[in-house]
């Protein structure tokens, strides 16, 4: 059964908090209205790695929200994260999938390739990722999206969708709008003095204007 993910999409970054200061951060991202958490970091301090996002699994949990690590399949694994999100050069979708169990949620990059993401739906992808849609401080080389191909993979896919890249709480409702179920956000909520009141104007963008 596809899970119902939605909302705001935290993805953390070691260059922009670690250790207790990540967790504070995470948990305001939370208390504004982050639905899901991705811990991502790069780094090769494995021991540090295991500490903080096993900190963030139990915060994430206390919360009901959950955490997805970043390309590392034996870390998730490990502190048995809720799954993993992976990228092109990234461990086999169903290599995840065997070691994670059917309940892990699996995302996939797919960049700006509509085919790459129903190939990955059709192995079981749990949500699929496209972007960068705008210009982004983290991958700045990063392939450009269209936001036609929201609409495009709307109409093809019956898995969530992430839009990813440079989003804004200005430039996220036309994301949103074209049939984005998550956006993804490093910069914008992690930069912010206030990360709280930052996240509380992005899950604004998610709120039904009927209700």
């Amino acid at each position: 059964m596809t899970k119902k993910l939605s909302g705001l999409y935290a993805i953390t970054d070691q260059a922009l908090g670690q250790g207790n200061e990540l967790c504070a951060q995470v948990e305001a991202a939370i208390l504004g209205g982050a639905r899901i958490i991705q811990y991502r970091d790069k780094s090769d301090d494995k021991h540090k790695r295991l500490h903080e996002a096993t900190a963030l699994l139990s915060l994430c949990q206390s919360h009901n929200i959950p955490l997805i690590v970043n390309d590392d399949l034996a870390l998730a694994r490990q502190i048995n994260a809720d799954g993993v999100h992976l990228g092109r050069d990234d461990t086999s979708l169903q290599q995840a999938r065997n070691e994670l169990g059917t309940a892990a949620i699996i995302g996939i990059s797919c960049y700006n390739n509509l085919q790459h993401a129903i190939d990955a739906e059709s192995a079981g992808a749990d949500y699929v990722a496209f972007g960068r849609f705008f210009n982004s401080a983290t991958k700045p080389q990063a392939v450009k999206a269209d936001i036609d191909l929201l609409r495009q993979a709307k109409k093809a896919l019956h898995i969530p969708m992430v839009a990813i890249g440079g989003i804004t709480s200005e430039n996220g409702f036309q994301l949103v709008q074209a049939g984005a179920d998550m956006l993804a956000v490093i910069q914008g909520i992690f930069t912010q003095q206030n990360i709280q009141a930052a996240c509380h104007q992005f899950a604004k963008l998610f709120e039904d204007p009927q209700k």
